[in-house]
């Protein structure tokens, strides 16, 4: 008992000198104090011999878990304002008195390259954009992991999207000291930086010791970085989505993990992945979401029409699957889960439809083999109007989704998209060319020509009923969530029954496995902690039946059925 008391009070005693020698501008001498403060409270939390005096419920021992991450984050802070903490190396500290040797250590799925700066949890708060800060109590120093370009990058590593950055704790590790270290007061420690989305508990002593851990500023911390804000991509994307070319694509956040299922999130009109931070952040919260499940986000120029979008996000993630996975072995990647807010889910949808001749023939009553163009050229064309279900899409969510177009796509506003957002200009390009070369071949050339997202979300946009009457995938399962903003609100009195964008009677969608309306405007549907809840139930169902109860006698699975006889010209799909 006496050990027990005399180890918390020199971690104190330690501590508070510490602070005095920082005070009197003694910064070697105060690491000694705290390096002495984490060693004491180390041993009084988690030494063996310990354990019959110990209380987890006495006050105490909260205040000794508090004095053990206080001195290790000021001992960090003077530590890294002389030299860096790079993983994978031993740093020779010298204090006043002590040396001490700390190997610092990653724990997870990064790279120790991945790592450029560590900034502390404790300096940042949340100002705006992020509703709950998801923060667990436990040993360890919250930290904010700078992610750094370098050689030798792994092939996921090229969809990382600048400035990555991830939530790090730091846990001190320290060593028994034998009768040599003593006298040449020599302490070896390791410093572990666990990611705590794999790891939340650790084991110290023979003990499971949950760790300290912060996944929503880390997260903030990165979204702060101007190459990912909000209003720099959103403008873009909508009024120069030529401009807006090199960026598109997919993103990942998170290191790929081929044991997890990935969920592919995609953004609507005027909007960038950013607008999904709110349910990213809430459902990788929960453990039994981000211990199966990964997120990307797909970034597209939404200025151009939604079905040219769909294109893009058929083609990437096909480049995606011959990158992670050629040989196509991973059941994970063939139980991909599509959600898509406004006209994100039209794009999602149109992953999982099969095209026939139906979109061909709103373009033109002749066949592509006869339009008079380059190989290429069909080729551009051909992927925005002839298309299959992708196999790997089990799960489609679609919210505040224009199924049959929004009346917000007035004349008055697809006259002023036209006038304000610049299309790509291979897309205007091409669509010239082919009109000027085919005189009569097009029965429709705004379609090919003019077509701007706006015009495409017009509730007389031909593209509607063909969507409607096409087949989807029989292997893929569909999720709807409605906004409707109540009635007793300003935008509910003065607006159709729906969301303020778009009607409830143009978001509902046939033929769905559930049906979920959420008292919420269309920029705020996505976001309403009813609809996440609802994702979370969508995503938990699905692991749920992928594992299933035990059975003992079932029907073979069978693959998906083959696609539809295709055109001469499929080569040119590829």
């Amino acid at each position: 008992m006496a050990d027990d008391i005399a180890g918390h009070c020199a971690a104190e005693l330690s501590y508070l000198d510490g602070q005095r020698l920082l005070e009197q501008g003694k910064p070697k001498d105060a690491l000694d104090s705290f390096a002495t403060s984490v060693a004491h409270a180390y041993w009084f939390l988690l030494d063996p011999s310990l354990d019959r005096f110990r209380n987890p419920y006495d006050p105490e021992f909260r205040r000794a878990c508090d004095l053990y991450n206080d001195a290790l984050a000021a001992a960090m802070r003077l530590v890294i304002k002389q030299n860096k903490l790079r993983p994978g190396e031993t740093q020779i500290i010298q204090t006043g008195k002590k040396q001490f040797q700390v190997h610092v250590v990653l724990r997870g799925p990064w790279h120790a390259d991945d790592i450029d700066q560590l900034e502390f949890v404790e300096d940042f708060k949340i100002e705006d954009g992020l509703s709950n800060q998801y923060h667990t109590y436990g040993l360890g120093v919250p930290m904010i992991a700078v992610r750094g370009s370098h050689a030798d990058e792994g092939l996921a590593e090229r969809y990382y999207p600048p400035g990555l950055c991830f939530p790090v704790t730091a846990f001190l590790r320290v060593e028994e000291q034998t009768h040599e270290q003593v006298a040449t007061n020599v302490h070896r420690c390791t410093l572990e930086l666990y990611d705590p989305l794999f790891s939340s508990d650790i084991a110290v002593c023979n003990r499971l010791v949950p760790l300290e851990t912060d996944l929503t500023i880390p997260l903030a911390y990165f979204l702060d970085n101007p190459a990912f804000r909000d209003k720099d991509l959103t403008n873009t994307g909508l009024f120069r989505p030529n401009e807006a070319q090199g960026i598109k694509g997919l993103y990942m956040v998170e290191p790929f993990d081929p044991n997890r299922i990935p969920v592919v999130m995609v953004h609507g009109l005027w909007s960038s992945p950013t607008t999904w931070m709110e349910m990213f952040n809430d459902l990788r919260a929960f453990p039994e979401i981000r211990n199966r499940y990964q997120f990307w986000f797909f970034l597209y120029p939404t200025g151009q029409p939604f079905w040219a979008s769909a294109a893009r996000l058929r083609d990437t993630l096909a480049e995606v699957r011959e990158t992670l996975d050629p040989a196509l072995r991973n059941p994970n990647l063939d139980q991909l889960v599509l959600v898509g807010h406004s006209m994100g889910g039209l794009v999602s949808m149109l992953q999982t439809l099969e095209s026939g001749d139906e979109f061909w023939r709103l373009l033109s009553e002749k066949p592509l083999e006869d339009l008079r163009a380059t190989p290429e050229d069909k080729a551009k064309l051909a992927k925005s109007f002839y298309f299959h279900p992708s196999g790997s899409i089990k799960q489609v969510v679609t919210i505040g989704t224009p199924h049959q177009g929004s009346a917000f796509a007035s004349d008055i506003i697809r006259e002023l998209g036209r006038q304000f957002i610049r299309l790509p200009e291979f897309m205007m390009e091409l669509g010239t060319k082919l009109s000027l070369s085919n005189p009569g071949f097009f029965t429709n050339k705004d379609l090919l020509t003019t077509t701007t997202s706006i015009d495409s979300l017009a509730p007389d946009c031909p593209i509607f009923p063909v969507m409607v009457r096409a087949s989807r995938a029989p292997w893929t399962t569909y999720h709807n969530i409605i906004g409707v903003v109540p009635k007793r609100s300003i935008l509910g009195r003065v607006s159709e029954d729906g969301d303020g964008v778009v009607s409830a009677k143009s978001a509902k969608l046939e033929g769905v496995a559930s049906e979920f309306v959420v008292p919420a405007d269309h920029l705020e549907v996505h976001r309403h902690p009813l609809s996440i809840l609802e994702v979370r139930r969508i995503l938990l169902e699905h692991i749920s039946q992928l594992s299933g109860p035990p059975r003992f006698a079932s029907l073979p699975v069978l693959p998906p059925p083959p696609p539809a006889p295709v055109p001469a010209y499929a080569p040119m799909l590829r």
